[in-house]
């Protein structure tokens, strides 16, 4: 398989190069992203609405992968009960080498392929869930693993990745393959295809908890009301829902602790 996220980079001599220069030649890569992203949209489509039903009847959305990859699924899973109100364990994020990976990199956790089954297992997954595997390569032994036996187990299974005819875009049953290509840094996936990866996960989880009723209009009524800015947010979401003062709103939000329950309320 020819890896373009392994292709030598376009630049040369990068430590020679000024402040500006290196600014502009990210940014220069950076601008192909969104546009990348913008070719995979029918096979995101076709995943958010084969996950949506799954997920009204009670099913969980599991992202998996190994380094940049996983550790952005976990960023994007633990934003998904503050900003929209649902249960931690909704939509939850599993990592090669567990949470202390997220802070410091675990050797070789990637490369063992039964661990993330093992890892897996350990929330209970059962064929109920949603597997997203996610890659940059397309071939983390760690990811593959666990996408081959979320198959056998007959979950839904899915994956972000950045090669082309990868294994584990061949293994999931919704693949998303999104070729940002080489990186301004050889072979540095944080870079681009993390980009990307952020940005397809944010679309599909933003998109499902719209269908799923956690947004109202264009705002965020079931948000966890966890600190001043938030409770603010919330004060100034009720007041131009209903037209009421600040103080009445500010009360209504004491009172029921949640702007949704405040509307009904109302």
């Amino acid at each position: 398989m020819e890896k373009l996220t392994e292709q030598s980079s376009r630049y040369i001599a990068l430590e020679k190069q000024s402040v500006g220069t290196l600014l502009q030649q990210i940014n220069q890569e950076d601008r192909q992203v969104a546009l990348a992203v913008q070719q995979a949209l029918p096979h995101i489509e076709a995943f958010v609405e084969a996950l949506v039903p799954r997920m009204e009847n009670g099913g969980r959305l599991v992202y998996i992968g190994a380094g940049t990859s996983g550790r952005l699924g976990v960023l994007d899973a633990s934003e998904c009960p503050p900003t929209f109100g649902i249960p931690a364990d909704q939509v939850m994020g599993i990592l090669a080498g567990g949470d202390g990976a997220i802070r410091k990199a675990v050797e070789f956790a990637e490369d063992h392929v039964d661990q993330g089954w093992k890892d897996l297992k350990a929330i209970a997954i059962n064929e109920q869930d949603t597997l997203l595997a996610i890659a940059a390569s397309g071939s983390t032994p760690y990811t593959l693993g666990a996408l081959q036996q979320a198959n056998r187990h007959g979950l839904l299974t899915a994956c972000v990745v950045c090669n082309a005819d990868s294994p584990i875009a061949a293994e999931a049953k919704y693949p998303i393959t999104v070729l940002t290509g080489p990186e301004l840094i050889t072979g540095s996936t944080r870079m681009k295809a993390g980009t990307a990866q952020k940005m397809v996960l944010n679309m599909i989880s933003t998109t499902v908890m719209i269908r799923l009723g956690r947004v109202k209009g264009n705002k965020m009524v079931d948000m966890q009301l966890s600190n001043h800015k938030l409770k603010q947010r919330g004060i100034a979401i009720l007041m131009e829902e209903t037209g009421l003062d600040s103080q009445t709103a500010g009360c209504l939000i004491d009172r029921y602790g949640n702007v949704r329950r405040a509307l009904e309320a109302i």
